[in-house]
C-alpha cells in the first residue's frame, strides 16, 4: 500500500498538482510534511516554471506597449 500511494503521490505531481492539495488527499498533517516528503518528485518543476513564463511573454508580443512601441515613437 505505501508504494501505491507513493505513486500516486509522483503521478500528481508531474501532472502539476499542488503540494496544499495534495497534502489534503493524502491526509498528511500539513503542506510542509508533503513537501518535505515528496519534493525529490519534483525535478521537472523548473521546466514547467519556464513554460509557463514563456507562454506569458510569448503569447504577449501583439500588444501595443513594451519596448518595442517605446521604439517607433
Amino acid at each position: 500500500m505505501h508504494a501505491l500511494r507513493h505513486f500516486c503521490a509522483s503521478v500528481l505531481l508531474d501532472a502539476g498538482e499542488s503540494i496544499k492539495a495534495l497534502s489534503e488527499y493524502l491526509g498528511h498533517h500539513g503542506p510542509g510534511f508533503t513537501l518535505r516528503t515528496y519534493t525529490h518528485l519534483m525535478p521537472s518543476s523548473q521546466t514547467r516554471t519556464r513554460a509557463a513564463v514563456d507562454a506569458v511573454f510569448g503569447t504577449s508580443r501583439a500588444t501595443d506597449d513594451g519596448p518595442e512601441t517605446a521604439q517607433q515613437g
